[in-house]
């Protein structure tokens, strides 16, 4: 029977397993299929506190993981395919085979961005495109850039990225934007901010990095028009899911599927599971976000445990 188990490998995570393993909890972190989470796909880390020189993502994970490892967790390659929560003894399944019993889980199974579906991004995924304007805006800084999206996101991280860049598209497939007024209000209110309604993209162009954008107007309309801009950077902002449907049923989720805790702490619905990072929070996204509730849901965990 193991203390705590942690099922996740980004910052969420390897927090999670420093404390609990400072604390002789033993945890037993199952990594996943991208150990590193969300990271990993953006370029360089410059915001997260103790790299004055910035940090390359794998380089980042690789010390905590180490930091982890030193302090005594063990650690589990392969994906959870079944679980069960609701009893004092939790089970989780990894590759359908093997079965790890625990008395505390911590889900730190993060969330995915959605991206467009168009080959290119992935190819330029790095090198060019980004799902998080927080994350690499500064490095666009005095270029031109182009945001997807038309809700609250997109304006939000449109209006970042202008006081960055030199000039930002926000690209809409709709002919109007979904986010709410204010957010709306201010995206036209801002000389750096062009707005293209009825604008898909096609595929992005450039060659060792993204130089520029094939868009369609109004796609399979008679006025249909292609067009190209040169930018410098992508950013999509349509949406991230988080990453638990394995838990659907047993959990308390909202409506896009982010996990339920009671305000103010990692506590989920189910005593003995603690929820830290993405898949809890529809809000920040960040890594320096994610690794402090690591920490809170592995010190609620010792404490779960000292009631048994």
């Amino acid at each position: 029977m193991n203390k705590c188990l942690i099922i996740g490998s980004g910052p969420a995570g390897y927090t999670a397993a420093i404390y609990a393993a400072r604390a002789n909890m033993e945890p037993v972190l199952i990594e996943g299929p991208q150990p590193g989470g969300q990271l990993m796909i953006t370029t360089e880390v410059e915001n997260f506190p103790g790299y004055p020189d910035g940090v390359e993502p794998f380089q980042m994970m690789d010390d905590m993981r180490r930091q982890a490892e030193r302090f005594g967790t063990r650690f589990v390659s392969g994906i959870v395919t079944k679980a069960e929560l609701t009893d004092t003894v939790k089970r989780i399944w990894v590759e359908d085979n093997d079965l790890y019993e625990a008395q505390t889980v911590i889900i730190a199974t993060g969330a995915s961005a959605r991206w467009l579906g168009i080959p290119s991004e992935k190819e330029y995924r790095g090198r060019g495109v980004s799902a998080c304007a927080t994350c690499d805006g500064f490095f666009y800084r005095g270029k031109t850039v182009a945001v997807v999206g038309g809700g609250d996101t997109a304006c939000e991280e449109a209006g970042y990225l202008s006081n960055l860049c030199k000039k930002v598209y926000l690209i809409v497939r709709k002919p109007y934007l979904r986010a709410s007024q204010i957010m709306q209000q201010r995206v036209f209110d801002n000389p750096k901010i062009e707005v293209l309604f009825e604008h898909n993209t096609v595929c992005l162009t450039g060659e060792q990095k993204v130089e520029g954008a094939d868009l369609v107007y109004r796609k399979g309309e008679p006025d249909e028009q292609m067009h190209h801009i040169a930018i410098d950077g992508f950013f999509l902002a349509i949406g991230h899911h988080p990453n638990t449907g394995l838990f659907s049923g047993q959990l308390d989720l909202d409506a896009e599927g982010y996990i339920i805790t009671r305000p103010g702490t990692p506590c989920t619905s189910l005593p003995g599971v603690f929820a830290a990072g993405d898949c809890a929070d529809p809000h920040y996204r960040q890594a320096i976000v994610a690794a402090g509730s690591g920490c809170t849901a592995a010190l609620e965990a010792e404490r779960y445990l000292k009631t048994l």
